[in-house]
């Protein structure tokens, strides 16, 4: 057959066999059957694949530096981690994203004195707003929170040290609890938690402590519908189950370390949640 195109499509399902693990030899294969000549089939794998090869290395050497993160001890496979004065579950983990389920990281009396601590500071929450480093309403985080300081409370000291010697990361290098509450339809759309190092605010913000390097959101309560925390780039949902908590880290403030996230909508009832971000160095 003569006279066939190499079109952007063709191009498209090429790349798509290769990250699919296809070996050249059997694309080529599958493109002849399909009625390609040898010729046209050979140069479009070809160039399709070196075209993608230069621009793979190109993204790869374009990344930030890897830098050390907080990590749970799991290399024994453990089901249970123990810290100084709990233990706690492993339901989960993934590689890539970096993330981990844990079960019972907070006993359901924590998770009410959190609330009703927090309950009367509430005020609608803010995002980072890149151009300045300072922060912002906006429309993308529809929920009410508040911070406490570090070690504000003999509750909120004891958990920090939990979390801590869970994460095998300096108690110091953390910010202070944020404590979250989600009404029905509240959200938090998809976002990173690291900080864009494009934008011109961003030198300002990681002055204090670097840059953040991993995240524990920590459930307060049972929702009755929805609020569960996804993670579209990887595939996953983990859903909100009070005393229960995601952690997940990244090594660079890039979208590759796959831990683009967000609040799913609170369908029926309320949800409230503690949060925990983690810093390179002392968080001043």
């Amino acid at each position: 057959m003569s006279g066939q195109a190499i079109t952007s499509e063709l191009r498209e399902w090429i790349v798509a066999q290769a990250r699919a693990g296809c070996q050249p030899e059997d694309v080529l294969q599958s493109m002849r059957s399909s009625g390609w000549d040898e010729e046209t089939a050979l140069d479009a794998l070809e160039t399709t694949l070196r075209d993608h090869l230069a621009a793979h290395q190109a993204s790869q050497a374009a990344l930030p530096a890897a830098v050390p993160v907080p990590e749970p001890d799991l290399a024994s496979n453990a089901s249970v981690l123990r810290t100084p004065d709990r233990e706690v579950a492993v339901l989960m983990a993934m590689r890539s994203p970096r993330l981990v389920v844990f079960g019972g990281l907070l006993s359901d009396d924590e998770c009410e004195q959190m609330i009703a601590l927090a309950r009367p500071r509430l005020m609608r929450s803010e995002t980072v707003h890149n151009p300045s480093g300072g922060s912002e309403v906006h429309e993308s985080r529809t929920s009410d929170g508040m911070f406490f300081e570090r070690g504000e409370q003999p509750l909120i000291e004891r958990i920090e040290r939990r979390i801590a010697a869970l994460l095998n990361w300096p108690l110091v290098n953390g910010e202070g609890l944020q404590v979250l509450h989600y009404r029905p339809g509240a959200q938090y759309k998809p976002h990173h938690d690291y900080f864009d190092p494009a934008q011109p605010g961003t030198p300002t913000i990681v002055q204090r402590g670097g840059q953040r390097v991993g995240t524990l959101v920590m459930y307060l309560n049972t929702p009755a519908r929805g609020g569960g925390t996804a993670f579209p780039d990887a595939g996953v949902e983990v859903g909100a189950m009070r005393g229960n908590a995601v952690f997940f880290s990244y090594d660079r403030p890039h979208a590759v370390t796959r831990t683009l996230h967000a609040g799913l909508p609170v369908i029926e009832g309320e949800k409230w949640v503690a949060t925990k971000w983690l810093r390179e160095r002392e968080f001043r």
